[in-house]
């Protein structure tokens, strides 16, 4: 195959309007960021800056410390105290947070975290950390009803009032493929599709990528296109506990840069792995559904999936981040990053869809990277877009304006990928759903819409196929799909 298409670029699918509002900001600071550490008083932060120094004072300050999240209205790092000692207070604000004194310690919250584990883990449910309320968040999806219901409820009344809380998802939690460029694999049972996530260099030294650990699970050999020929193979692949696979290009010569493609020409070079903060603002991008942003609601969340393997079974994944940014089936895998370049993720599942909102839990690339031994950097620079990013339609998107508020209109921005046609529909096992077409919350601009993204295998009304999905995620149907603009009634997709 062209070398061209061998280097896959992270995120070949993306919203113009989204694009455009992205990069001017990529690498920008904030006014007023200071290097002087003898002022005792919060100072104004860029988001990374706020995580490493939310890392350095979880170093210097230990079991005082109760957790940190990101003010994105003031541009601080808010850190929460359980120790009202002096000292440690004035470190904290000399250092450059806003400090606030709890209740409850990193260690209380774990502990009620663990009796969630041991009394609570049914399909459905999912908790984590929450530093701005300084308590853990318990969400049971729709799917926890009757008994599994009073479970949850019961065993969180018994943590009090004070320690946990609990809402209802009006979704369902499942796993998804997600965050950049399609990836296919041909299984037993017909294809399964997920994305790309971020491009690394093994341990070994060889190209590589990540996605997530249940797409590398679910299969071995992976190829750039729908029936195609493989061109990675998995390496190392973690579900459930963790949710993380490493891929390593068959081709040891393959150019794999260190990059995002954000559609219409433009791309956000990927300089580092970040350890999330709550309140921070961060980008998906998503094979089926563009580029999406929201905010970091939680740290170190467990998410209790039904599994796909055992109907009475429970998937159960641990140290997830958690979000209010929205998915779709086919966006499992895909990058989570930050605006001036920092690998946050790799989208692992959640509930809700891109129409509605939702909420998604990402793997940290942070734990990824140190399990596999993979590194972050460019594989080959000046690549270029890679498989699924590229052959757009002559290639450029219809309407193809790097204007904000102009629509991103009729894209083919999966790229020419063989028919891949994985219409969003619903997510994996959950079941028939709609298409993800014309999305009005497609973009990080209000302004600008998705479109009939033709990339995503959807025809002209939004709709993928039939808008529909059987129960185990299989896609039927024959709708316009991206590449020869027509599908095949026979095939199947299972998306992540």
């Amino acid at each position: 195959m062209p070398k061209r298409k061998a280097a896959i670029a992270v995120g070949g699918v993306a919203a113009l309007g989204a694009a455009a509002f992205l990069l001017p900001m990529a690498n920008a600071s904030q006014n007023g960021a200071s290097g002087d550490t003898s002022a005792a008083g919060p100072k104004v932060l860029k988001a990374s800056d706020a995580s490493d120094l939310a890392s350095q004072l979880q170093k210097l300050l230990g079991d005082a410390l109760a957790g940190s999240y990101y003010d994105s209205n003031s541009k601080q790092l808010v850190v929460n105290l359980v120790s009202g000692d002096n000292n440690v207070i004035l470190q904290a604000k000399k250092a450059g947070a806003a400090v606030r004194q709890v209740q409850n310690s990193t260690a209380e919250l774990q502990a009620a975290a663990k009796t969630l584990k041991a009394k609570a883990t049914v399909p459905g449910t999912a908790w984590a950390l929450d530093p701005k309320t300084n308590k853990v968040v318990v969400t049971a999806d729709s799917s926890v009803t009757g008994a599994k219901w009073d479970r949850v409820e019961s065993t969180v009344k018994g943590l009090g009032s004070d320690m946990a809380t609990l809402k209802k998802s009006a979704g369902k939690f499942t796993t998804k493929v997600s965050g950049g460029d399609a990836i296919f694999s041909q299984v037993q049972n017909g294809n399964v599709r997920c994305s790309l996530g971020f491009n690394v260099k093994a341990k070994d030294g060889s190209p590589a990528f990540l996605t997530a650990g249940h797409c590398g699970v679910a299969a071995k050999d992976w190829s750039d296109s729908q029936n195609g020929q493989p061109i990675a193979t998995v390496d190392q692949a973690t579900f459930p506990a963790s949710d993380f696979s490493l891929v390593k290009y068959n081709d040891a010569q393959t150019q794999a840069p260190s990059e995002v493609n954000a559609g219409n020409g433009q791309t956000v070079q990927i300089t580092q792995a970040q350890d999330a903060t709550v309140g921070e603002t961060v980008f998906r991008m998503g094979s089926t559904t563009g580029l999406h942003n929201g905010q970091v609601t939680g740290l170190d969340a467990t998410v209790n999936f039904q599994s796909e393997t055992d109907p009475g079974g429970v998937d159960t994944v641990n140290g997830l981040i958690q979000t209010n940014v929205c998915a779709e089936a086919g966006d499992s895998g895909g990058s989570l990053f930050t605006q001036d370049g920092g690998a946050v993720g790799l989208t692992s599942g959640g509930s809700g869809d891109c129409t509605a909102g939702g909420e998604t839990f990402f793997q940290p690339v942070t734990a990824a990277l140190q399990a596999t031994g993979a590194t972050l950097g460019d594989g080959g620079a000046g690549a270029g877009a890679g498989a699924g990013a590229g052959d757009q339609a002559g290639g450029d998107a219809v309407g193809g304006s790097a204007d904000p508020s102009a629509s991103a209109g009729d894209q083919a921005g999966a790229g020419d990928q063989s028919g891949a046609g994985a219409g969003a529909g619903d997510q994996s096992g959950a079941g028939a759903g709609a298409g993800a077409g014309d999305q009005s919350g497609a973009t990080a601009d209000p302004s600008a819409t998705a479109g009939d993204q033709s990339g995503a295998g959807q025809s002209g009304n939004g709709q993928a196929g039939t808008g529909e999905q059987s129960g185990n995620g299989e896609q039927s149907g024959n709708g316009n799909q991206s590449g020869n603009g027509a599908g095949n009634g026979s095939s199947s997709t299972e998306s992540h």
